[in-house]
């Protein structure tokens, strides 16, 4: 009895109602983002172009400073200890 329930349950459920169709009224410049959605969208993009040039700048920053360390350690080297 258990064994029918768990094998019939999920292929009993019933089946999701179809959506009603849209009226005839139905206003489409109402439902669309309008002004506030590009002014919004624009400046979501703005704000990310801006973030994406200061990583770049950060990133040529440490790889800069990670050169002229390297140069200033092979520098150290060539010199040898100093006594």
């Amino acid at each position: 009895m258990l064994w029918q329930l768990i094998i019939a349950g999920p292929l009993a459920a019933p089946s999701p109602a179809p959506s009603p169709a849209p009226s005839p009224n139905f206003d489409a410049n109402l439902v669309t983002p309008g002004v506030w959605g590009f002014v919004i969208t624009a400046g979501i993009m703005v704000v990310v172009i801006l973030l994406i040039i200061d990583m770049v700048r950060r990133m040529r920053r440490v790889n800069y400073r990670a050169e002229v360390r390297k140069r200033l350690e092979a520098e150290g080297d060539a010199k040898g200890p100093t006594s």
